[in-house]
């Protein structure tokens, strides 16, 4: 009997799954920027006493993503145009690093993979919260393809900022379409093996989604944001 691809089940402290919920509320904009996050009401809402809750707030403070306020408590960070153009920047080296790592193992295999959050992205292209998710899933995917926990956990942090970005800076969201077919172009240098090709359409697309959130208005017609 092969039990070799059988994984052992991640054992999780009552603290790591409560920053998980608390990252997800911040990425999807239940707490906008700013907003005062209450021990107790937070405790009672997720069923948790308010030691853990504690140590999962700390965790998002180190993370960058709550701020404390001496004698006044935790807030969800305000985010302006200089934090969007380093959120960006520091996603730029991390997916490079990422897409390099990956090109050397099997590109069919994880073109494959981002081949399937693609097609999630076409089937959700209308609705501008799911097309959200599916975006952040395929550079999810992008970067664990490349086996390195450390870029993945740094690259997730960043998926939350960027979110939170948007949220902060923008309010509506242009057509799909063109995002789509950058994330494509993405999928294909992959699947080539194409490494100037990969690093090109990364700096770009990392560069033109800056400007749509800074200047959403300047560049009539351009792709949906997310990225």
């Amino acid at each position: 009997m092969d039990l070799s691809e059988l994984e052992p089940v991640e054992r999780r402290s009552t603290a790591a799954i409560v920053a998980d919920r608390l990252r997800t509320a911040i990425m999807r904009g239940t707490f906008p920027p700013g907003t005062q996050l209450g021990e107790v009401e937070l405790a009672a809402r997720l069923g948790v006493s308010r030691g853990p809750l504690r140590e999962a707030m700390q965790r998002l403070v180190a993370e960058g993503l709550l701020r404390s306020e001496r004698h006044r408590g935790l807030f969800v960070r305000d985010l302006d145009e200089a934090d969007v153009r380093d959120v960006y920047t520091a996603r730029a080296a991390v997916e490079r690093a990422a897409g390099l790592l990956l090109l050397t193992g099997d590109r069919a295999g994880v073109a494959e993979r981002l081949t399937a959050a693609l097609e999630r992205m076409e089937e959700v292209a209308d609705d501008p919260v799911a097309l959200a998710d599916a975006d952040h899933a395929f550079h999810h995917e992008f970067v664990a393809a490349s086996g390195s926990p450390r870029l993945r956990r740094m690259a997730d942090a960043l998926l939350v900022e960027t979110r939170m970005c948007l949220a902060a800076l923008q309010d509506t969201l242009p057509p799909a379409t063109a995002l789509i077919a950058e994330h494509r172009e993405l999928r294909d240098a992959v699947r080539d093996g194409d490494t100037g090709r990969l690093t090109a359409v990364l700096e770009s697309h990392m560069a033109d989604a800056v400007e749509r959130i800074i200047a959403p208005d300047a560049a009539p017609g351009a792709p949906a944001v997310p990225a």
